[in-house]
Parts: C-alpha cells; sequence; structure tokens
C-alpha cells in the first residue's frame, strides 16, 4: 500500500496549451509498482467530481485497487500547474489548502484504511504525505505503521522533503520525520533533500545519521551520482549506469523508488534493487511527465 495525495496536474507546453493530467509522489511509484507486477493499493481521498474520476479511471487502468482510494461528497482535489521558468527549468504551483487528501485520517471511514494497512506486506510513504496531515493525523497514521511492523509489515519511507509543503517550519518537519524514521525498515532518502532538512554533508552522513535509528535498509539516491546502500553487512556505492540529459527531471525519485522496492519484492539484492531504481529513473526522465507511456521501459 502506498500512501499519499494525487493532484490534477496542468502542465503547459510549448505551444502554451495545458494538458490534463494527474499524479503525486506515492502515487506516481504505486503505478510502476503495479506495472512489476504486484498487487498494489493507494491510500488517499479525492472528491467527487469529474477530475476526480479521471484519478479512479488512471488507477483502475494502471491496476491499482481503489478501495481506499476514499470520495468526499462536494471537495475537489488539489491542483497542481506547470510551467517553464527562466532557462526552462520547469515551475510549480499548488493550489491544495482543501484537498480532501489531508484529512484521510481523520475522514469517518479512516479506520478502514487504517484495518487495510495492518495486513499489508509493505508500506510505502513520504515526507510529502507526512506534510498533508495535521498533528491528529500524523498520530493516527503513525501508531497504524507501528502496529503494522508488529504484524510483519515492511515500512518503506522517503524523506523527500518540500519546504512548501511544511510552510517553512523546519523544526515541525523533523519532529515528524524523526518519528517516522523511527518505523522505518527502509529508507529511500534523496541526499539533497537530506542536506537541506538536516545540513547532511555527504551521502555517508545521511547513512550514519540515519542508522542511528536503528534501520535496516537504506538507499540514498543522489541524482547522477552514485546510489549509496547500506545494510547490516556493509555500504555499497551503486553507481548510474548511463548519464541521460533528462528531458523532464520531474519524478525521477518516484521511479526510483519504485524500480527498488519491486526489485527488493522480487528477491533482489539491495545492490540489485539499485541498479534496476537507476535504469527506471533513467527511462523517466527521457519522457515529460512523470508517469511514462505504458508501451515504456520494463520496471525490473
Amino acid at each position: 500500500m502506498c500512501i499519499g495525495e494525487v493532484v490534477i496536474e496542468l502542465a503547459r507546453g510549448g505551444d502554451g496549451r495545458f494538458a490534463l493530467g494527474c499524479g503525486g509522489d506515492t502515487f506516481n511509484t504505486a503505478v510502476y509498482l503495479a506495472r512489476a507486477g504486484n498487487d498494489v493499493a493507494f491510500a488517499s481521498a479525492v472528491g467527487d467530481d469529474r477530475y476526480s474520476d479521471t484519478v479512479f479511471a488512471m488507477a483502475a487502468a494502471e491496476g491499482i485497487d481503489c478501495t481506499y482510494l476514499l470520495r468526499v461528497p462536494g471537495r475537489l482535489p488539489g491542483l497542481c500547474l506547470l510551467d517553464a521558468g527562466a532557462q526552462g527549468a520547469k515551475r510549480t504551483h499548488f493550489w491544495r489548502d482543501g484537498s480532501p487528501a489531508r484529512e484521510l485520517f481523520e475522514l469517518p471511514d479512516w479506520g478502514q484504511v487504517a484495518e487495510a494497512l495492518l495486513g499489508a506486506r509493505l508500506v510505502f510513504l513520504s515526507g510529502i504525505t507526512l506534510s498533508l496531515y495535521s498533528n491528529t493525523g500524523i498520530g493516527r497514521v503513525l501508531a497504524v505503521l507501528e502496529l503494522a511492523r508488529r504484524n510483519g509489515c515492511m515500512v518503506a519511507f522517503d524523506g523527500n522533503f518540500r519546504p512548501h509543503g511544511w510552510n517553512g517550519d523546519l523544526g515541525r518537519a523533523r519532529a515528524v520525520c524523526i518519528e517516522a524514521l523511527k518505523r522505518t525498515d527502509i529508507a529511500l532518502p534523496a541526499f539533497d533533500d537530506e542536506a537541506v532538512l538536516w545540513g547532511d554533508p555527504s551521502p555517508e552522513a545521511t547513512v550514519d545519521r540515519l542508522q542511528a535509528f536503528g534501520i535496516g535498509e537504506i538507499a540514498v539516491k543522489n541524482g547522477p551520482g552514485n546510489a549509496l546502500i547500506a545494510v547490516a553487512t556493509g555500504r555499497e556505492a551503486v553507481p548510474v549506469p548511463e548519464i541521460v540529459d533528462p528531458v523532464d527531471p520531474m519524478a525521477a525519485g518516484d521511479g526510483f523508488n519504485a524500480g527498488y522496492l519491486a526489485a527488493r519484492l522480487a528477491g533482489e539484492s539491495p545492490a540489485n534493487a539499485a541498479a534496476s531504481a537507476h535504469r527506471l529513473a533513467g527511462a523517466v526522465i527521457r519522457h515529460r511527465g512523470s508517469i511514462l507511456p505504458r508501451a515504456g521501459v520494463a520496471v525490473h
């Protein structure tokens, strides 16, 4: 199960027109995990409008279980506008304060989501996921994760730090992420995010900090650099097989996370999983948008 938010995306093309789509960090990962042949459910909340219908349609087309994608009558999903800034840099603008996903663990049916999480083999969430919730919601999701781990579930977490999601409150972001890390089995951080949130000077420092929480498996993403894999038996740098000039770098980390988790669920070693993750991330950034065409490169 993946937990997070799906937003409606409006992406401006070179002709000035906007294309309509949907995405979100953990949702993108869910899509690629499903394409790898895993049984995947996505936990979130949307509205009952026609744009929310497109979210359900896309998830269903990808084989994702929508049972825990809750509908909230009279509400609208969050909106993301993607536009090009100076020198072609991509800018993102969000309208998501009223998104139903923010209240997932306070909705009347949140207990159904919690029950499903308790029976999952793997739960994946991110710092963006946690930034959505009130203190009540965060308390509930952390409690559920703790119980799920006692049931044998593994928790995978990507810090995926975005300052705007936390309203610039680094103290709250750190405090919440610390509690999540205490309940994490597989950490999938991006070094540049960790450097901003924690001041880590190197991927090795990121590993040192995360191992202090007792996390047994860590894969630090580092853009075009080596991914640093750390397990109980040691550390290994796994190089990117090919340096790619990105068409669109969005969702590279989401692709890496999916490639890594899919390979690990299939029984691959952490190092081999990182190599698979690099390949999928490289394929993702060769295309515009977060989701590859279905005829794209296999996940692993």
